[in-house]
């Protein structure tokens, strides 16, 4: 019996008893008018298909959103709140689930901040705002440098790298759905490529991970053959190497055992119900120069689509090295994904959670400054990933050299989680981060996947009306003089004071 549905099953055993004493005393008939009620509303919750909570909890689940229609007049105080007391992370959350299900994207009394807490941060606006329509709601990225054979024009907000395994089966078809419904692209994660990544045919950016998964070989190590035939789908348009990840650099992935089912240990070659640790580093490649002639090899095998490679910095001269030995060896990545110590998972031990790897913003200006250090930018995408959430954090990130971003958490709120924290237990309630297929029947594909689609749409229109309200003709006129960042009280510096830029080819000399 499913415990999820026990109160339903009473309900109607209830009912079933009824009947019987109504034989001997017929006023129990009265019964009927509380618990006829109670029966309905859970068959009309099994039967619908918008909310995964009353799908998979009957009647029960209502009570989250009778919590949720007075949220804001009691639930303010339950939730998480940051350094300063700021219940962020309800705003965020409640922006996501907004512009999914297409509800009212705006806020009553206006700022929900006190603008003059230390770290608030602004964007200038212009007295000669642009309208939105001159340069388009979706802007596009080309991806690809002088040795791409079939570069790829991006759009500028998609999907961060989620595995299946990490994500159910209907979780990654949505995201799927949805990436094709709305133009941008899917990263797989390192868990390799699955059936579901290629549903409905929406964009795919391979990740290659530790774990070499979807292109092992039977020792664990990287196999060309295996590569060459999952990457010539026509459906997988970039390829990223995983170097670490920001919620646990150098410490590689973890699948737990509960959730490596068989058919994922299938598309991952190991071992089902095994707990699936990535070992910290690659054993394709042991050096800089060793990396830049994988993403060569990679590129030739695929067929010459756009390599690059994800990382969260660490220690500044190993990144240093890196752009060195492009120069040394004339190979260039097409993209390199910078992710932050504050990026989200599914599992990992909490010191690396909170106290390892470079936060985004930091770590990108720092790659970004490095390429036009050693003239290497203009050849190289950058790619942000960390807690982009608003439109404004993608100005934010623009603004400090990305030149598109990556989001995984709203993407999955979008998708229907609602943070219960489970992710690693197997328990999500939502089926969202789980392999129960009792759970992940809550999950109906078509349904998110337009919450997905929306989602993507409307932060991009946010993001491109922002630059046109800075007066600017498009996202490449975004400087780090545009955004400021209140440091104390009294004091506010622009991200040109915080982050200054060098000069072109100035880590050429000596």
């Amino acid at each position: 019996m499913n415990i999820r549905y026990l109160f339903l099953i009473l309900t109607v055993l209830l009912l079933l008893a009824i009947g019987l004493i109504y034989l001997i005393w017929p006023p129990v008939l009265w019964s009927l008018v509380f618990l006829g009620p109670l029966m309905l509303l859970g068959l009309s919750d099994i039967l619908q298909r918008k909310h995964a909570i009353k799908r998979n909890f009957p009647v029960i689940g209502n009570l989250r959103y009778a919590l949720e229609m007075i949220r804001p007049e009691i639930m303010q105080y339950f939730v998480e709140t940051d350094t300063q007391g700021r219940p962020i992370n309800r705003l965020q959350r409640s922006l996501v689930y907004q512009r999914a299900k297409r509800e009212i994207d705006t806020a009553p009394f206006g700022t929900q901040m006190d603008v003059y807490d230390e770290g608030y941060e602004w964007m200038d606006h212009s007295i000669y705002a642009k309208s939105v329509d001159e340069f388009g709601e979706s802007p596009r990225v080309r991806i690809g440098g002088s040795d791409c054979q079939q570069p790829y024009q991006a759009s500028i907000l998609n999907i961060s790298a989620m595995s299946f395994g990490s994500l159910s089966q209907n979780a990654v078809k949505a995201m799927n759905k949805g990436a094709g419904l709305g133009g941008f692209a899917q990263n797989t994660g390192e868990g390799g490529i699955s059936p579901y990544h290629k549903a409905f045919g929406g964009d795919l950016i391979w990740q290659i991970g530790t774990g070499y998964f979807g292109c092992r070989a039977a020792d664990g190590t990287f196999s060309a053959e295996k590569f060459r035939e999952n990457a010539a789908a026509a459906c997988v348009r970039m390829i990223e190497i995983k170097l670490s990840q920001g919620a646990k650099p150098g410490h590689g992935g973890i699948l737990p055992a509960k959730k490596n089912t068989p058919e994922i240990a299938e598309i991952r070659g190991v071992q089902a119900y095994t707990a699936v640790h990535s070992p910290p580093g690659h054993s394709a490649f042991d050096s800089p120069d060793g990396l830049m002639r994988f993403v060569q090899h990679l590129r030739e095998l695929c067929g010459g689509k756009p390599v690059g490679f994800k990382l969260c910095i660490g220690k500044k001269e190993e990144f240093l090295e890196i752009c060195r030995a492009m120069l040394r060896t004339g190979i260039r990545p097409d993209f390199i994904t910078i992710d932050g110590g504050e990026g989200g998972t599914g599992a990992a031990p909490l010191e690396f959670s909170n106290s390892m790897g470079m936060p985004m913003l930091d770590g990108l200006a720092f790659a970004h400054d490095a390429l036009v250090g050693f003239n290497l930018k203009e050849e190289v995408r950058l790619i942000a990933s960390g807690k982009i959430i608003s439109g404004f954090h993608m100005v934010r990130a623009i603004a400090l050299g990305a030149d598109l971003c990556n989001s995984a958490r709203a993407m999955m709120m979008a998708a229907g989680c609602i943070q219960a924290l489970q992710c690693n237990t197997n328990r999500c309630p939502v089926g969202v981060a789980t392999q129960d297929p009792g759970l992940m029947r809550g999950l109906v594909v078509e349904d998110k996947a337009e919450r997905v689609a929306n989602y993507h749409r409307a932060t991009v229109k946010s993001f491109a009306e922002m630059v046109a309200a800075a007066g600017l003709d498009s996202p490449d006129q975004l400087t780090r003089g545009h955004i400021h960042r209140r440091i104390d009280e009294n004091r506010v510096m622009t991200y040109a004071e915080i982050y200054p830029e060098p000069l072109p080819g100035s880590l050429l000399v000596g």
